[in-house]
């Protein structure tokens, strides 16, 4: 499995859905972006790790870390591996010295996690190339010879949905970028 490592680079309140944040990825040395959407909570903890604030009360991450410690569980990486509907699967990879540990969860509670611990993020080459947005790369040109209609109709589709694509991400649109991707990607299924 080839394992592609990001970072978070921006986290932005959702316009469009109540109480979810976007937070974006970006892959280390690439223009390759994935924009994620995640709840209230787990972005108010990421950020609060990103700006090193102390906060008065323990969150329930800090408790998950307080029983890691505790039975001297380590988490050593973040996989996001599988897309699917619109969902992130995604695992954390643990140690405690003697076994390896992988442990299911949401994509929230998994860079809550990797914000707390300060480990790696992977994703898949497949979950990289089915959700990612190149912010430098020009919108696609589908060259199509004599289709019936119904599939010519469907080319056209895309590529208009691609350069809404690409003007969402110069307007830093991200909320839109995201639903955008995932009927291209929805398409692209079809």
């Amino acid at each position: 499995m080839n394992k592609i490592e990001v970072k978070i680079e921006v986290l932005s309140y959702s316009k469009n859905q109540a109480d979810s944040y976007i937070l974006i990825l970006s892959e280390l040395n690439s223009n390759r972006k994935i924009p994620i959407v995640i709840k209230a909570n787990d972005a108010q903890f990421i950020s609060i790790k990103m700006e090193n604030i102390r906060t008065y009360r323990p969150m329930t991450q800090d408790l998950i870390r307080s029983i890691t410690d505790a039975y001297n569980l380590d988490i050593q990486e973040v996989m996001i591996y599988s897309f699917s509907e619109g969902i992130f699967y995604t695992r954390l990879v643990t140690t405690n010295m003697v076994d390896s540990i992988d442990i299911e969860c949401t994509i929230g509670d998994a860079l809550s996690m990797s914000a707390l611990y300060k480990c790696p993020i992977y994703v898949t080459e497949e979950v990289m190339i089915a959700t990612s947005i190149d912010a430098d790369a020009p919108p696609k040109v589908i060259k199509t010879k004599k289709e019936p209609p119904k599939k010519r109709k469907e080319v056209d589709s895309l590529q208009s949905l691609d350069k809404m694509l690409q003007q969402a991400l110069e307007l830093e649109d991200y909320e839109l970028a995201v639903e955008l991707r995932d009927r291209i990607f929805k398409l692209k299924k079809v």
